[in-house]
């Protein structure tokens, strides 16, 4: 769910730059970041990436800056000045200070009389409708463009899945020749153990109890769920994207074929076997890291 969205456009003698990255997360936490005079539109902004993202961790900054040449002076209140200036000659009679006669002080009043509240008027530009639509539209080019820098992430995805479950489903039939062998010693180690011992014993109790045991170690009902579990992920990835999306759902799968794979690796009882079930939890180690990033 990794992605950037950037897009940019002239407004109304501004020009506004409208960011948009998102990072891994279970869930959608946008933190929007923008600038006062659009701030009345951040519901709207908010509702539109929600509208096209479920996952991530999404910032949102929406920033503008006054063209060279079309900002307006702010305005110097004479009158305010004036006023100012008044008082400060009569309080310096009264103090018996002597008067500003040097360029110098002179500079050194006015700086600290355009300083003083409302000497200076900044006018606050009314933003119209018109514009905020504007700006709108700009917001949703940059999430259209993170949605196709996450596509394109996504067709990378995609095939790394399908690499990975092809991997496991290699490794998978790798173990089959064990199988035999593996029950065939088991039976042969236990045969000759008891033909060490000095006591009888009921044969046909013996193979009993020997088919019960090695039944309990039979790995075709996991190895035949993990099948089902790997074509069950291939199809969830093929299937036509619904509102909630399908990353949850592959995080699932991928859960359930860690459990099938975690019982092959209890029931193996041979070095063979043991090593192609570390290569098949090291391939599902790999799905679930990039399953984050499946909406």
């Amino acid at each position: 769910m990794t992605g950037f969205g950037k897009a940019t456009a002239e407004i109304a003698n501004k020009k506004v730059t409208v960011e948009i990255k998102s990072v891994n997360s279970k869930q959608l936490d946008l933190m929007a970041k923008i600038c006062p005079q659009y701030r009345e539109r951040e519901m709207e902004f908010r509702q539109l990436v929600q509208r096209k993202m479920q996952r991530g961790k999404v910032e949102l900054s929406v920033s503008s800056e006054v063209l060279e040449g079309s900002a307006e002076a702010p305005h110097i209140n004479t009158a305010i000045i004036k006023e100012y200036q008044k008082q400060i000659d009569a309080v310096r009679k009264e103090l018996g200070m002597v008067e500003f006669n040097d360029s110098v002080s002179s500079v050194s009043l006015m700086n600290i009389l355009l300083r003083l509240p409302d000497a200076v008027h900044v006018e606050t530009p009314v933003i119209g409708k018109e514009e905020l639509d504007a700006v709108v539209a700009v917001v949703e080019q940059a999430v259209d463009k993170l949605v196709e820098f996450r596509l394109q992430e996504g067709q990378s995805l995609y095939r790394v899945f399908t690499e990975k479950i092809d991997n496991i489903r290699a490794l998978l039939t790798q173990i089959e020749p064990y199988e035999k062998e593996r029950t065939e010693r088991i039976r042969q180690n236990l045969l000759d153990r008891l033909e060490k011992l000095p006591v009888d014993y009921d044969k046909n109790r013996l193979e009993q109890e020997m088919i019960y045991y090695i039944e309990k170690l039979d790995i075709n009902e996991e190895k035949h769920r993990l099948v089902n579990h790997l074509d069950y992920f291939i199809e969830t990835m093929n299937a036509p994207m619904d509102a909630g999306g399908h990353g949850k759902k592959l995080g699932f799968i991928a859960q359930e074929m860690g459990r099938e794979i975690n019982t092959l690796g209890s029931k193996s009882n041979q070095a063979e076997m043991q090593r192609l079930v570390v290569k098949m939890k090291d391939e599902l180690e790999q799905i679930k890291e990039q399953v984050l990033n499946v909406l």
